[in-house]
């Protein structure tokens, strides 16, 4: 084993134990297990009011204490942390009023450090389509796969904010990579945790956190936070492993490994935008997929089982047309392209160069575009690794860059060179 690759292990592995480490200093000795909730889709408390109330992007339409945890099997809550679920109103890609669910964590512990305490409006990357992917809920039971990440940003003494993203959770299909409607619900969940009064959070300086899906999150909330939010006061985003260009990564997963995750984008679009009725260009093995995948959550068993079905597989096996080369679907697509406008807010974007998901020129592309444009933009690329390891790495570089952004420190980016 060369010295390079040996280095390569022991970062990760740092990485793995630095999480471990801040999320066992929060852990705490709980007398009992919390009350099992059930999931999003038999909870009421996921269905909003018909019509939906009056008010403004980002206000708490309902809240309710929550637990976070990260004990699998016990569900042993952590102490130091008070936690909510949250209701709270967005838009749509289109701009139409909509309920979209999600949790506000907030340590215990007094903030000590300068200003408010900081709230972290975190985008998680891809769960699935089924309403009992959503992290409201998976960080209630000990099963969400960025548990630790949030950990950490806990550990810190900062406040974290998780959106379910349009309908995941709530009534309704996912839509899944519709960068418009997702960079919205980012950015309305940071208002909520703001507005929410238990939480304390009025006026916190925000900072914003993404990768994979997440990272297409939180670059669309950067891009219209001027425009959306102006009166937020953000600090700085981390995009990391973005897709930035759907196109570019629905012809790189064609007959990979991968390419359910471009079916399920295609779910999202056609959720988000009706009149692109997915349905007319799928075959019977189309429409099979399609039934299995409206409640699929990517870590679990049925959603392990479906996406291996599709290993390999290409557009042709499951349309009679390519949706993808119709003026319907390019313009939608195009809508929700990154890189038209330049971020207001510093941001860290990180990409691996083996990525075997999202292609690295893509997100190179968009790089070049923002820096183009002025963007304060740091870019960060790891040579030895890939999707996953890609995300490890990213985490302690995010963590820095958000925390030196909380502290008043300046960066100039790496534009220029």
């Amino acid at each position: 084993m060369s010295i390079t690759v040996r280095r390569v292990l022991r970062a990760v592995a740092a990485s793995c134990i630095g999480l471990a480490m801040a999320a066992s200093a929060l852990q705490g000795t709980a007398a009992a297990a919390p009350r099992d909730p059930v999931p999003p889709g038999r909870d009421p408390f996921y269905t909003p009011p018909s019509p939906l109330p009056a008010g403004r992007p980002g206000d708490v339409i309902r809240s309710r204490p929550a637990v976070f945890t990260m004990d699998p099997f016990g569900r042993s809550p952590y102490e130091g942390v008070t936690s909510w679920q949250v209701l709270y109103r967005s838009e749509t890609a289109e701009g139409e009023p909509t309920a979209v669910s999600g949790m506000v964590l907030v340590p215990a512990k007094a903030w000590t450090g300068e200003g408010k305490r900081p709230v972290v409006s975190y985008a998680v990357g891809t769960r699935g389509l089924g309403d009992a992917c959503a992290p409201s809920y998976t960080l209630t039971q000990g099963t969400d796969y960025e548990m630790f990440f949030v950990a950490d940003a806990l550990s810190r003494g900062w406040a974290v904010a998780v959106t379910d993203m349009e309908g995941l959770g709530t009534p309704g299909r996912h839509t899944y990579e519709v960068g418009r409607s997702q960079g919205k619900a980012v950015l309305n969940m940071a208002r909520a945790a703001q507005r929410l009064p238990a939480a304390g959070l009025a006026g916190s300086p925000v900072g914003l956190w993404g990768y994979s899906q997440g990272g297409t999150s939180s670059g669309w909330a950067a891009e219209l936070a001027r425009s959306y939010a102006p009166e937020l006061d953000i600090k700085g985003a981390f995009a990391g492993g973005v897709p930035a260009d759907l196109v570019a990564v629905a012809r790189g997963l064609d007959g990979s490994p991968f390419v359910g995750l471009m079916f399920m984008a295609a779910v999202g679009y056609d959720a988000a935008y009706p009149e692109l009725d997915l349905e007319k260009y799928l075959n019977a093995n189309g429409r099979e997929l399609l039934d299995k995948a409206k409640d699929l959550c990517l870590v679990s068993v049925d959603g392990i089982g479906t996406l291996a079905g599709t290993l390999f597989k290409k557009i042709s096996d499951y349309t009679t047309s390519d949706p993808l080369e119709t003026p319907q679907w390019q313009r939608r697509l195009a809508a929700n392209k990154l890189g038209s406008t330049a971020p207001s807010v510093p941001v860290l974007q990180t990409q691996a160069v083996y990525d075997e998901i999202i292609p690295f020129a893509q997100a190179d592309t968009l790089h070049k575009a923002w820096c183009a444009k002025g963007a304060n933009l740091t870019w960060k690329t790891y040579t030895f690794a890939e999707h996953a390891t890609g995300m490890l790495w990213s985490e302690p570089d995010a963590m820095a860059f958000l925390a030196d952004r909380f502290a008043g420190k300046p960066v100039a980016g790496n534009c220029a060179a």
